[in-house]
């Protein structure tokens, strides 16, 4: 459900840019006799976005957190090398992944396995990242992204395929408040503090720059307001 819970960018770039996005699903779950049904909604869900899937393992990989890393090398040596030869077969343009704090232990183990499959690609591959957040805010967020209540509509929508998961935890009728609040945030830690408020309702905050020579280096504090085309991400240098 994380594609419809911060797909506000990936949704903008999709209309004003023109980008194909794709998603990768690292996990369906750790039951496994959810794990098809999930899927189900997955392909729901993107369809009602216009996001396409692009698969890691048929069946998404098992116990992606810090601890497989930590304690079965083998296995997490795999995952890794298969998400690096998914990124090197795409070459996208702009990779979405958590955090490394986001709290969730398979938010924080997904941060780890991008990262170390990004360090096995060559010194000249090049994209821009952009970490994300859900469980827990980034200190370090530098991009606010405004939606309209349209493009929020939208992303509820998709969300609501997710029935498995909104049946246990509602994310759907809380996702607007949560955007709502991250406008009230991000117009002063991204905007300035003492800044004049945008009055705009709703944002996703995000960490955004480039991955160039095997190193992140982070854009300056940006604020893309929905008159803005997110086509002009890609056009900023620093």
């Amino acid at each position: 459900d994380d594609e419809c819970i911060i797909g506000a960018l990936p949704l903008r770039l999709q209309r004003e840019a023109g980008v194909a996005v794709s998603v990768a699903p690292v996990t369906f779950g750790s039951k496994p006799e959810r794990r098809a049904e999930r899927r189900t909604e997955l392909e729901a869900a993107c369809a009602v976005l216009g996001f396409a899937i692009a698969d890691l393992a048929a069946q998404g990989f098992n116990d992606v957190t810090a601890e497989t890393k930590a304690s079965q090398h083998i296995l997490w040596d795999g995952m890794v090398g298969k998400t690096a030869q998914l990124l090197q077969r795409l070459k996208p343009q702009m990779i979405f992944l958590p955090h490394r704090a986001d709290a969730h232990p398979t938010h924080v183990g997904t941060h780890h396995l991008v990262m170390e499959a990004l360090a096995r690609l060559p010194d000249d591959f090049t994209t821009h990242l952009v970490f994300t957040e859900f469980w827990h805010p980034q200190a370090d967020a530098n991009l606010m992204v405004v939606s309209t209540p349209e493009d929020v509509t939208q992303l509820v929508a998709a969300l609501m395929c997710h029935a498995g998961e909104i049946a246990r935890n509602p994310y759907h009728r809380t996702l607007p408040a949560w955007m709502i609040d991250n406008a009230r945030r991000g117009a002063e830690t991204i905007g300035g503090f003492g800044a004049t408020g945008t009055g705009l309702g709703f944002a996703t905050l995000y960490r955004f720059g480039r991955w160039e020579q095997g190193s992140f280096n982070p854009a300056p504090g940006i604020v893309l307001p929905a008159d803005h085309s997110a086509a002009s991400l890609f056009a900023l240098s620093w």
